[in-house]
C-alpha cells in the first residue's frame, strides 16, 4: 500500500510559504510556513503532521496487540509530543513522547503495561522515526 502527500514551497525559508496536499483530500492547499514551524505560530507544520501520525499508528498498533492477548479496548487515548531539536547537522526531529490512556476491561496493569511497551517498539511509524521514543500509559 502507498500513500502520498505533496508541498509547494514559494520564497524564501523566513519569508516564503507553502501548502500541503494530500490524495485523501485530509489536507487540501493547508499553509505552512516558518513562523507555524520554528516560532509556534497558528498553523500546522511538519512535526504536528508526523506527532498526528505517531498517535494514530500507535494507537492502532496497541489495538492489534491487545487483540492478540484476547483483550478489546473500550478506548485508547494517545498524544504524541514531537520535539525539533539540534543535532551535528542542524535542525532534527530528536524525540517524540507518547501519552496513552486506555480503558481495557479484563486487562491487568502488567498486561497493559507490556502491550503498550511492544506497541511503542512496534508501530511503523516508531520504526521510521530516528529520535528517541518515551512513554507514559496508563490504563484507566
Amino acid at each position: 500500500m502507498n500513500n502520498k502527500a505533496s508541498a509547494i514551497w514559494k520564497g524564501g525559508l523566513k519569508d516564503g510559504s507553502g501548502t500541503l496536499q494530500t490524495t485523501s483530500t485530509a489536507l487540501q492547499s493547508t499553509p505552512y510556513d516558518f513562523k507555524t514551524r520554528f516560532e509556534g505560530a497558528e498553523g500546522t507544520n511538519p512535526e504536528e503532521l508526523i506527532a498526528a501520525a505517531h498517535a494514530g499508528c500507535f494507537s492502532m498498533a496497541l489495538s492489534n496487540i491487545l487483540g492478540q492477548s484476547d483483550l478489546t479496548a473500550d478506548s485508547i487515548e494517545t498524544s504524541a509530543t514531537v520535539t525539533l531539536g539540534k543535532d551535528d547537522d542542524g535542525p532534527a526531529i530528536t524525540k517524540v513522547h507518547l501519552v496513552v490512556k486506555a480503558t481495557v476491561p479484563g486487562a491487568t496493569e502488567e498486561t497493559f503495561l507490556e502491550c503498550a511497551g511492544k506497541a511503542k517498539e512496534g508501530c511503523p511509524v516508531s520504526k521510521l522515526l530516528n529520535a528517541e521514543i518515551t512513554m507514559n500509559a496508563q490504563l484507566t
